[in-house]
């Protein structure tokens, strides 16, 4: 009777209750396993989580495009808000040692170890800060060598370096561009020589520009927005934190630039990949005033 008053047969009333149902467990699946994702990468954002779960879903026969997704997120309070925090400096410029100029403006690799590009960044550890050399292949995006040190110094750049020299075969001699910043560490004898030693050529931004070393700049911001390696108490802690984020990064994480590939697989390959990223949050075009 009550079916009938309100414009519904029977049978599609109990359809309509058995679609319910099922649409509430598989959110609870899809919940829990966003969940799962989320305790190895903290901070994974919404787009590149719903890239992540595409198979998942479709697996399940879930259809949720990405506006829904984030709904799904915010309904859980699960999406991610940016941070801002307090920087140490990790660069000086200025000093008497020698510069190099830069060599990569406009160049786009098509094969890995064309082009490296390192960085230091920061690390909160309890009331302190420790400092994180880092060395990327710009082509894969994947990390080849990494140090953390509690001082700022050559020495935690240098041991960065010979992680990734040691990922090449000895009798590499394939033309191999190392971009930095023009920091001490950089341009130390002890860094620049060990280049050198392997015929590395030396490049460097010029005018203080953090897109000139881009990036490695957004490798640094990866590992701490979305790992959260800067919430460890102690050194030990953060550095076997470090150690896990890298190769999660490494081998799990999605990445818009190299196709929504993981650097791992992205480094076997050769020829240019399609990048799928874009600029989400453009300004808005201020129309001129008319006086």
């Amino acid at each position: 009777m009550l079916c009938s008053l309100l414009g519904y047969s029977r049978q599609s009333f109990y359809k309509r209750q058995e679609s319910d149902e099922e649409n509430v467990y598989q959110e609870a699946i899809l919940l829990e396993k966003v969940q799962d994702i989320r305790e190895t990468q903290p901070r994974i954002g919404g787009r590149k989580l719903h890239m992540t779960l595409r198979d998942f879903m479709h697996g399940h026969q879930m259809e949720m495009g990405r506006d829904r997704f984030f709904d799904f997120l915010a309904s859980h309070h699960l999406l991610i808000r940016q941070k801002r925090r307090k920087k140490p400096i990790t660069t000086t410029s200025y000093h008497w040692l020698k510069k190099y100029p830069n060599l990569i403006r406009d160049l786009v690799p098509e094969r890995p170890n064309l082009l490296w590009v390192s960085d230091i960044t920061y690390i909160e550890v309890s009331d302190k800060f420790c400092y994180l050399s880092l060395l990327t292949d710009a082509y894969s995006r994947k990390i080849l060598g990494f140090h953390l040190d509690t001082r700022l110094h050559a020495k935690g750049s240098i041991k960065a370096l010979k992680m990734a020299l040691g990922t090449l075969d000895t009798d590499f001699d394939q033309n191999l561009i190392h971009h930095s910043d023009r920091g001490t560490q950089y341009c130390s004898y002890a860094y620049v020589k060990k280049l050198q030693k392997r015929s590395i050529q030396i490049s460097m931004s010029e005018n203080g520009d953090p897109l000139e070393n881009a990036i490695a700049e957004r490798v640094n911001g990866i590992l701490k927005d979305e790992f959260l390696i800067g919430s460890c108490s102690n050194y030990p802690e953060a550095k076997k934190a470090v150690g896990r984020a890298i190769d999660i990064y490494n081998s799990q994480r999605l990445h818009s630039s190299i196709n929504y590939l993981t650097p791992d697989i992205a480094h076997l390959m050769r020829g240019a990949i399609p990048r799928k990223w874009k600029n989400y949050y453009r300004r808005k075009e201020v129309e001129p005033s008319i006086s």
